[in-house]
């Protein structure tokens, strides 16, 4: 292999490899997991999530209720905001 052609070789190995890394940081959708999502919007006693389709659009997830909230015989609604706070504060 020429020089010429080692060099055209790495020269699209290395941009090739930037553009992955570019579409990969630009363009997909950043999902904050649920633990973390719970731990900052208890610090800062705000909710991220305003609604449960909210949440699902966010997320991409359906929201679940735990097994603790189900024995209690909660509402979704209800379980939703007890797992991530009152938005009408």
């Amino acid at each position: 292999m020429t020089k010429k052609k080692k060099e055209d070789v790495a020269f699209k190995f290395i941009t090739d490899l930037i553009d992955e890394i570019f579409d990969d940081h630009y363009s997909e959708k950043k999902v904050v997991p649920d633990e973390i999502a719970h731990e900052i919007m208890m610090t800062t006693k705000t909710s991220f999530y305003e609604s449960i389709e909210e949440y699902t659009n966010v997320t991409g997830k359906r929201f679940r209720m735990t097994k603790d909230q189900k024995a209690r015989n909660l509402s979704r609604e209800d379980a939703f905001t007890e797992t991530f706070g009152d938005y009408d504060r």
